[in-house]
């Protein structure tokens, strides 16, 4: 799940049960319908009053976010299932009984901040860009000297810029893109924005028709008529597919890929050969299995490939079989399965051979499959699965689930670890050889010769594990292989470890830094599952202290910190706070570096800022 995958879900499955009342002034009303509705998610555990409950954040944590954040995952984003049972004022109602707080009378102002520069958007395919989540089709996280304009040598004179703060929502986990000139930066409000990355300012906002978690990867495109462009391709949480053109922000094309309630899309799309790749999750329903009233469980993960031209499906390929009826609930509720598989990150792309890679996740329903938290190997041209490689069996596993489920079958009869893959499969080279590297939940991080179908190379154990926080990609940088560590089930979450990619042995290891929250608010961990960045002669990792972090990539020293812990002055007058940072990544460009901060939930403090730093 990626709830407890990669955490990518957990605002999701966070809300996933949230369907409470509560304003300044709570009522009788309002806690019966907090207490049917709400309470299998969000009650605190009575043993432990104000702890976490190891499925969702509970009342105090959501007593975090402000009314409208929560009003925005009801309307916009992972919650959009459960906002659609109630009326708008029910939202309303609920969005204060969680948060605690009133909503605003009236919408706040912000400031319009739009360029008065002419420029028009440059060649996206030259000058320095990070396109999409990994800054190429190989998914490195790498940046050169060249086009990232920073090295480690020049981090004493990284400084801040200036900030841009995302409208009502509670986390900023969409990594930026910048190409052609451009920074392309998305929210789960569903606003899309195109500013100058040297000043801040808007050249356009895109509204999509739900929150949007990928990063916006951005490619040529020709209209109908023949016209050449650029666009800005992304996925939303109703698994929408959008391009949008990249000057303008007038929409090209959008194509939904998955018709299930609970599709939604949170991996970057990545393009090649005019065709977009980009794969589906169902975290909404992941986190209902031990709800006997809902007929679990029947999503299937997917990866489709889209023409870039015109949006139109070329092929869809499911990572497990399809779903059939099983037992009945003790209530005569019809189950299925199996469901899952998941693919909740960017895929990468191998050019020489043809084919596309994507990791998978859990199942979330028996029997089980043999595609769950696996890497498959796609044909570009046709979808077919070229090879496969799994790395943990029988892991069927969903929110609010026993150990052992004889008598529920909403729920499997064993439940799993909970081990997926929330990380791209890293194309890395590794002397005369190819290999596909990348970070699994369980602590052990995998590399595999895409020449021989997927063959283990070496694996090493960088963390304890846990079910709980993903890994949401590791770097390569020719020489070492780089990762965080979530392990936030683990006594000591946090940490930063380089595996050698010759021979999978660590070159260096280093435990969390002390903490820069406040470690008694709820949220503040060492966890350190962002994805993480390099560059020459360093690393950057961000953690849920709101800390980023840079390690030389020599010996891992920590060469420069940064605190997000704050209130910042933004660009465009909205009021934006530093916090968390997991998922997304920091990215490098120009001369400049680009990170959001603020990943509220289970097991992050909410935030909701982009941050800009460049050299002095």
């Amino acid at each position: 799940m990626q709830v407890r995958s990669g955490f990518t879900g957990l605002l999701a499955v966070l809300f996933a049960c949230v369907a409470g009342t509560a304003t300044a002034a709570q009522s009788p009303e309002d806690e019966v319908l907090f207490t049917t509705r709400c309470a299998l998610c969000h009650q605190e555990n009575p043993a432990q009053p104000g702890s976490p409950n190891e499925k969702a954040p509970t009342r105090a944590q959501l007593h975090q976010f402000t009314a409208e954040a929560v009003l925005n995952a009801l309307t916009n984003g992972k919650m959009q299932q459960q906002g659609a049972q109630l009326s708008e004022p029910q939202r309303r109602l609920v969005s204060q009984f969680a948060s605690g707080k009133l909503l605003a009378a009236t919408a706040p102002v912000q400031a319009a901040n739009r360029c008065t520069d002419a420029t028009p958007m440059a060649d996206a395919a030259s000058g320095a860009s990070w396109n999409g989540h990994g800054n190429g089709p190989e998914a490195t996280r790498f940046q050169n000297a060249r086009s990232g304009g920073i090295t480690a040598a020049d981090l004493p004179r990284l400084k801040l810029k200036w900030a841009f703060g995302y409208a009502n929502v509670g986390s900023a986990r969409t990594q930026p893109a910048m190409a052609g000139g451009r920074l392309f930066v998305a929210s789960e409000n569903g606003e899309v924005h195109a500013l100058n990355p040297r000043t801040g300012c808007s050249y356009w906002t895109f509204r999509a028709q739900a929150g949007v978690r990928t990063a916006p990867s951005v490619a040529a495109y020709r209209t109908a008529q023949g016209k050449p462009g650029n666009a800005v391709y992304f996925g939303d949480a109703k698994a929408n597919v959008y391009a949008v053109d990249a000057e303008t922000g007038k929409q090209v094309w959008t194509r939904r890929i998955d018709e299930h309630a609970s599709a939604s899309i949170s991996g970057a799309p990545v393009i090649s050969n005019n065709r977009l790749f980009i794969g589906t999750q169902g975290l909404g329903e992941e986190g209902r299995g031990a709800t006997n009233g809902y007929n679990c469980c029947t999503f299937r993960g997917s990866l489709s490939a889209l023409d870039i031209n015109t949006g139109a499906v070329l092929w869809k390929t499911y990572t497990i079989d399809a779903s059939q009826p099983r037992a009945k609930s003790k209530a005569g509720v019809q189950m299925y399965g199996p469901a899952g598989g998941s693919i909740w990150s960017a895929p990468s792309i191998d050019v020489k051979r043809g084919l596309v890679y994507a990791a998978t996740g859990n199942a979330y329903a028996d029997p089980p499959q043999k595609m769950t938290n696996a890497v498959i190997a796609f044909d570009q041209k046709t979808g077919a699965i070229r090879w496969y490689r799994q790395f943990t069996v029988d892991d069927q596993w969903a929110m609010g689930c026993a150990a052992t489920n004889p008598d529920n079958p909403g729920c499997p009869a064993v439940l799993g670890p909970d081990y997926d893959f929330s990380a791209t499969p890293i194309l890395a080279r590794a002397g005369t050889r190819d290999l596909l590297v990348l970070p699994q939940k369980s602590g052990l991080a995998f590399a595999i010769d895409p020449a021989l179908n997927g063959a283990v190379v070496w694996t090493r154990e960088f963390a304890k594990g846990s079910g709980l926080g993903g890994q949401w990609g590791g770097a390569a940088d020719g020489e070492n292989f780089y990762t965080g560590t979530n392990d936030f089930l683990q006594p000591k979450p946090g940490g930063m470890t380089a595996i050698r990619l010759s021979d999978g042995a660590i070159a260096w290891q280093k435990p969390p830094e002390s903490l820069l929250c406040d470690a008694t608010q709820p949220g503040c961990n060492a966890g350190q599952g962002a994805a993480v960045t390099a560059i020459p002669g360093a690393v950057f990792s961000g953690s849920h202290d709101g800390g980023l972090r840079v390690y030389s990539t020599a010996d891992g020293r920590v060469l420069w910190t940064f605190n997000a812990n704050r209130s910042f002055d933004t660009v465009n007058g909205v009021t934006a706070n530093g916090a968390s940072m997991d998922s997304a990544g920091p990215i490098v460009a120009g001369g400049m570096l680009f990170v959001n901060a603020g990943y509220g939930g289970l097991v992050g403090k909410p935030g909701n800022v982009l941050l800009a730093f460049g050299l002095e």
